[in-house]
């Protein structure tokens, strides 16, 4: 795998729902509320980390600094749902992306 972008997440992630759909249900506009509750939860691991290890621990030592990027893989997992809710493909994105990045660019 050269580059690990948004396609090849939202194809795994893909992957990921067909597996367990009879389990979770289809994603859909419906579900994109639940899917960000979810992420903001995972976020709060993330967080807990944090508080919890310090800045240093995530950079030098290896099992929190595993346990640091799994919690952040489980945010991307349930943005990727999000976006799959919401039909955003990471073309549309990565446009609006770059637009906001634009005008932030321009902002102070």
């Amino acid at each position: 795998m050269d580059v690990f972008g948004l396609n090849e997440m939202q194809k795994i992630q893909k992957q990921l729902q067909e597996k367990y759909k009879d389990k979770w249900g289809i994603l859909s506009p419906d579900k994109g509320r639940n899917q960000l509750l979810w992420m903001m939860i995972e976020a709060g691991e993330v967080a807990d980390i944090i508080k919890k290890k310090g800045d240093n621990q995530i950079v030098d030592n290896e099992e929190t600094r595993k346990h640091f990027v799994e919690e952040l893989c489980d945010v991307l997992m349930y943005f990727n749902d999000i976006m799959l809710c919401y039909s955003i493909s990471p073309e549309e994105l990565e446009k609006v992306y770059l637009e906001k990045h634009c005008k932030n660019m321009e902002r102070w």
